[in-house]
């Protein structure tokens, strides 16, 4: 059996989109939106061109809050939702798909393995598309950072992210994420993103900081594959 027949529906539309073009998600942060902002972001990101909704992020993204802004996004767009967790409790049946992420430069084993094995029989039961995400915490690192207890990786040396993406990638991560931390005032950098994108095989996204559309074109030309956006389009 080739490795590709276990691959779920979204994470095969990736790989065939991002052949063609790099995408955009839009970030959702459900805690942070209104009923009507969320179906405004819906309309005009598909308007825009953007590929999908990586809907999560903060702790409070939960419950019946997150399935509401799932429901909400799905009525005004035809675009997939996928989670992008902060936590274990940010899970919705309602999702397309999931990060199931590991942060792989914590220092606290819990979000290493621990969230993880949490996580899984809930996963389980709703059916959810599993996309097996490595997390990978850049300087400044933020909120996302702190939470997760990372050895942030410093700005100025690429190689270190470079050379964790690939251990993700040997440890069978299908999608490697460089985060910057949301309301990061950069995304990674130019050279962190190319070195990274040099040696790994897996789709490659970067998130936090895209906030410029001079900052997504360097990103895209660096190569990544995906960047998320959040307040950039809000």
């Amino acid at each position: 059996m080739k490795v590709e027949e276990h691959f779920g529906k979204v994470y095969k539309w990736i790989l065939k989109e991002i052949k063609e073009r790099p995408l955009v998600f839009q970030q959702v942060d459900p805690p942070e939106l209104k009923a009507e902002e969320i179906s405004k972001i819906a309309k005009i990101a598909e308007e825009a061109g953007l590929a999908a909704f990586a809907v999560g992020g903060s702790v409070g993204a939960q419950g019946e809050l997150l399935d509401n802004t799932i429901k909400i996004l799905k009525e005004n767009s035809e675009l997939p939702v996928i989670l992008f967790p902060g936590n274990i409790a940010t899970l919705s049946r309602y999702a397309d798909a999931i990060y199931y992420m590991y942060m792989m430069n914590s220092d606290d084993p819990y979000w290493i393995s621990g969230a993880q094995i949490a996580a899984s029989m809930p996963v389980k039961k709703m059916q959810l598309e599993v996309i097996p995400t490595a997390y990978v915490i850049v300087e400044p690192g933020r909120a996302a950072g702190w939470i997760g207890k990372a050895r942030v990786i410093p700005r100025n040396i690429p190689y270190l992210a470079a050379v964790t993406a690939l251990g993700a990638q040997y440890m069978g991560a299908h999608l490697v994420i460089l985060e910057s931390g949301g309301g990061a005032a950069e995304p990674a950098p130019a050279e962190m993103i190319k070195a990274t994108k040099e040696l790994i095989d897996i789709p490659l996204v970067v998130a936090g900081g895209v906030r410029k559309e001079e900052y997504a074109e360097r990103c895209t030309k660096a190569g990544a594959d995906i960047l998320h956006v959040g307040t950039a389009i809000e």
